[in-house]
């Protein structure tokens, strides 16, 4: 049984902070805080103590809020020890195999980089929940801004490894674009099309498209099939080796 509860707060245009709290023992983290005053209101009307933050990446719509949350609650801040000199307020630096307590919840550090150096996940087994930050969304990734495509390639295939169960939590609204996309590379998949179908009916009753759920993200999502005969045949990349037809992927996506 889960202990772990979870709410979503949509920020700016189109990311996500999340608030996860430790319902035996209440400790209560915010991940990617973009903006503070929306994650106190949040706390205030859950009844809710901030104890940390969890920060996957240096980016300022990741981390934008993390000094005046710590101001105003003392938390602990999060982050990676390569990212260190980058996140804002930063008390605890971790690296890739470690572990963060949240209360009686561990979450297992996961080094993802490619869309930056020193970029994390959180990745909560107990829960089967991941947070991924700009690497992984919803049929996309992040762009590319500090790693190579062999960096990201390998960070995404790291995350593909995990269980089908696995619910994805990203840092952005990006699926609809992201699934018009996908459907240029590989329009007669079944899987992808019931998603994307998905995703307009929710978009169009203003709902989230967040959290995805892996088994379908290893299905449809074109940037985790680098490797797959299937869509390379589908998307004219026949004979490239995974790290080529990843780099052609994100870059007809960059012109998209």
């Amino acid at each position: 049984m889960t202990s772990l509860r979870i709410e979503q707060i949509p920020v700016l245009r189109d990311n996500y902070v999340y608030l996860l709290r430790d319902e035996q023992e209440g400790a209560c983290a915010a991940v990617d805080p973009s903006l503070a005053t929306p994650v106190l209101t949040a706390l205030a009307r859950l009844g809710w103590r901030l104890t940390h933050v969890l920060n996957t990446h240096h980016h300022h719509d990741h981390t934008g809020g993390n000094l005046e949350l710590k101001q105003a609650t003392g938390c602990t801040i999060v982050g990676h020890r390569r990212d260190a000199a980058r996140i804002p307020g930063i008390d605890l630096a971790v690296d890739d195999g470690g572990e963060v307590a949240l209360g009686g919840v561990r979450a297992q550090v996961m080094d993802v980089s490619g869309h930056t150096l020193g970029h994390i996940a959180y990745w909560f087994a107990s829960e089967q929940a991941l947070f991924c930050g700009d690497t992984l969304f919803s049929l996309g990734c992040g762009r590319l801004f500090e790693g190579t495509p062999a960096l990201m390639w390998a960070s995404l295939k790291k995350l593909r490894a995990l269980p089908n169960e696995t619910r994805v939590y990203c840092g952005h609204e990006y699926t609809e674009s992201n699934a018009r996309f996908a459907l240029t590379l590989d329009a007669h998949n079944p899987v992808l099309l019931r998603r994307a179908a998905e995703v307009q009916g929710l978009r169009e009753g203003g709902l989230p498209t967040v959290p995805s759920l892996l088994a379908s993200e290893k299905a449809a999502n074109p940037f985790l099939r680098a490797d797959d005969p299937g869509l390379l045949a589908a998307a004219r990349l026949d004979g490239l080796d995974p790290v080529a037809a990843f780099a052609e992927i994100r870059r007809r996506k960059d012109v998209f």
